[in-house]
């Protein structure tokens, strides 16, 4: 009788386990996009405090989620990145000083180079 109800549970465990949704899997270039979520979520702020270049970083993250077709799970990691930095240089820089404006073109040219990077490596 043991050995019957220990098949049982296995059986079952099974069906069960195959019944959960399945994750799906982050892309290759995931920690890439985190990463460009972040410089982009710092941007957000120091390109307003130093640059006023008008452009939207957050419509910006917005639009690349939308071409990368992300799921809800990678959408929220990737805006709760670019919130998160922003939020920290929010709270850094109130006004444009000099490492603002230093950050501001170091954050520029990491970003530029990561999207190109992913683009090269992963563009069909």
């Amino acid at each position: 009788m043991r050995i019957k109800t220990a098949r049982y549970l296995s059986v079952l465990l099974l069906c069960l386990g195959s019944a959960l949704p399945a994750k799906a899997i982050d892309p290759a270039y995931q920690p890439q996009m985190e990463r460009l979520a972040e410089i982009m979520g710092a941007l957000y702020h120091l390109d307003d405090l130093c640059m006023r270049s008008g452009v939207d970083w957050r419509l910006q993250l917005a639009e690349l989620m939308d071409l990368d077709e992300v799921d809800d799970d990678r959408r929220a990691r990737l805006a709760g990145a670019f919130n998160a930095n922003y939020t920290d240089f929010q709270q850094t820089y109130s006004r444009c000083t000099d490492s603002a404006n230093m950050l501001t073109g170091r954050f520029l040219d990491e970003g530029a180079k990561i999207s190109y990077d992913i683009h090269i490596r992963y563009a069909e």
